[in-house]
């Protein structure tokens, strides 16, 4: 049965601006992580586009948050280590206002 499965492609633009940067910064230096970052990037985002599932979402996701602290020139060390902050909930939460129907059930038809 495993001939009947349809095989991937792969189509790359090597005309596309996205395409010709990477391959310039991976020309400078070809162990730059955000680059070899950006690459599978591109790729896991076709497989998504394309309908297919990742192996590792996880991965991905952490891969998508290093790239937006390089975006916003966040560095791993400027990050705290905390914490994150815990917002203290009341045990009952008051009515809104102007919402006088809202103890009523909507009817139906």
């Amino acid at each position: 049965m495993g001939y009947m499965m349809a095989k991937k492609h792969l189509e790359i633009n090597p005309d596309h601006p996205i395409v010709q940067t990477l391959r310039q910064k991976a020309d400078v230096d070809k162990n730059d992580k955000a680059v070899k970052d950006l690459v599978i990037l591109l790729f896991e985002t076709a497989l998504l586009s394309s309908g297919f599932s990742l192996d590792d979402p996880q991965t991905h996701s952490n891969r998508i948050y290093r790239m937006i602290k390089l975006g916003l020139g966040i560095d791993d060390d400027d990050v705290p280590a905390e914490e994150p902050e815990t917002v203290a909930v009341p045990e009952e939460i008051p009515p809104l206002e102007g919402d006088d129907d809202a103890s009523r059930m909507e009817e139906v038809d």
